[in-house]
């Protein structure tokens, strides 16, 4: 009886152990109960669509969701550790970026393009999605956005002046603004990367056969005229005074205060900042703001970048590969999703979808955007890209150390290294 109670001790303290350790898919004490791990940062998984999701799909199948997320400053790394160690999960939520590469999606990520709710995607939310062969990573479960050039009409309609419809027509309205002694564009160049994409896009979206070349490193960046003449004008308007005099001392918490105030009356950026960021009790509120394309010396009528979206991705190396990919199809139900997204400011992702709120700024630009909107394409697509990079390379032309070229070579030296450091891990 001795022996008998010490073996069942024995195996209750390695069932423990067992469940104690991190990675992969834990099983229920239920036998006939599913378990499926999700892993992701620690802000996103605590976005209310998301916990909403989660928490229909428990009660609706009466399975378990494990969420194992990390926080956002460490997401990458340690995320990475448990996928070198073998401990990669059913499910990983993660955005279509430079980052994505070292996690090695051909081999780790199931092709979804042959999943039924596919024909239920936005074309521009299937497009961010789909890597440069055409494989669908991931189910875009995630807040949309349209970025632009949001600016403040009211200003604009007090002063006598109308946004813009073409490059020229923009330069002349930051002169004008500038001598009226407004800071045109509010640039925010103290830790803020993601303006330079916005004029990179329109080069390669309008051209996949320049892409490819790049990529196969058939050419450089410093062989494509259009990467010089947006290195140019962001070059020229900072020196023209258009960003302001202290945009180099500018970061994200600024943006709100420069907007807010009037004295910066445009910046690039996207219509959810508005509802998450943009700070209210200010001179002038998200009502006082109208959308336009951002010019930036690459596309004359201007561009609009679809939303960079966070995608649900498949294990495909998981046990339990079919629950996962029900659990996909489970969010991809319209009356899933539409109850996750009931009240959410966004673009939708879905062509179902009916709950979600869309801005006005966007709604009363959308021919617009219709005419001039590319996916998201320079952060997406471009081997070795890094905004991180590309902003570097920037503040050395924005503090004077280099020129044009110089800033366009740095450019091609980053985008480089980093291809090669993706491609050893």
């Amino acid at each position: 009886m001795k022996k008998r109670i010490l073996c069942l001790l024995l195996l209750a303290a390695l069932t423990l152990c067992l469940a104690a350790c991190g990675g992969g898919t834990q099983e229920s004490a239920d036998p006939e109960q599913l378990t499926l791990t999700v892993m992701g940062r620690k802000s996103d998984m605590e976005k209310s669509y998301l916990t909403s999701i989660f928490q229909l799909y428990e009660t609706a199948t009466g399975n378990k969701l494990r969420l194992l997320s990390y926080e956002d400053a460490e997401f990458e790394a340690e995320a990475a550790k448990q996928f070198a160690a073998g401990n990669q999960p059913d499910i990983f939520l993660h955005f279509h970026n430079a980052d994505l590469n070292r996690f090695s999606p051909a081999e780790n990520f199931c092709d979804l393009s042959g999943e039924s709710w596919v024909s239920d995607l936005t074309e521009s939310a299937l497009a961010y999605c789909q890597d440069r062969e055409g494989r669908l990573l991931g189910l875009p479960f995630w807040e949309s956005s349209v970025s632009g050039c949001y600016y403040n009409k009211t200003l604009l309609d007090s002063l006598g002046l109308r946004p813009a419809s073409t490059q020229a027509e923009f330069d002349m309205l930051c002169q004008v603004l500038k001598e009226l002694n407004y800071t045109p564009i509010c640039w925010p160049a103290d830790g803020c990367t993601w303006m330079f994409q916005f004029g990179l896009d329109p080069i390669f979206a309008d051209d996949p056969a320049l892409l490819e070349q790049l990529n196969a490193n058939e050419l450089s960046y410093a062989d494509i005229p259009a990467v010089a003449d947006m290195v140019n004008w962001i070059g020229s308007a900072a020196k023209a005074g258009w960003f302001g005099s202290d945009y180099l001392d500018t970061g994200w918490d600024d943006v709100s205060t420069a907007l807010g105030s009037g004295q910066a009356v445009m910046t690039f950026i996207w219509d959810t900042w508005f509802y998450t960021d943009f700070a209210a009790g200010n001179q002038y509120g998200m009502e006082d703001f109208a959308l336009m394309p951002v010019f930036m010396g690459t596309a004359d009528s201007g561009s609009y970048e679809g939303g960079n979206l966070n995608m649900m991705m498949v294990n495909k190396n998981s046990a339990q590969l079919d629950a996962a990919l029900d659990f996909l199809a489970f969010c991809a139900t319209p009356e899933n999703y539409n109850v996750a997204f009931d009240g959410i400011s966004t673009v939708s992702c879905f062509k179902g979808q009916t709950t979600n709120i869309q801005s006005q700024m966007v709604t009363d630009a959308q021919a617009s955007i219709s005419e001039n909107e590319r996916v998201s394409t320079a952060a997406t697509k471009i081997v070795g890209y890094s905004a991180e990079d590309v902003a570097a390379a920037f503040d050395e032309l924005f503090r004077g150390r280099t020129d044009t070229a110089g800033c366009v070579q740095r450019m091609d030296e980053y985008r480089l290294q980093d291809e090669v450091l993706q491609g050893a891990a």
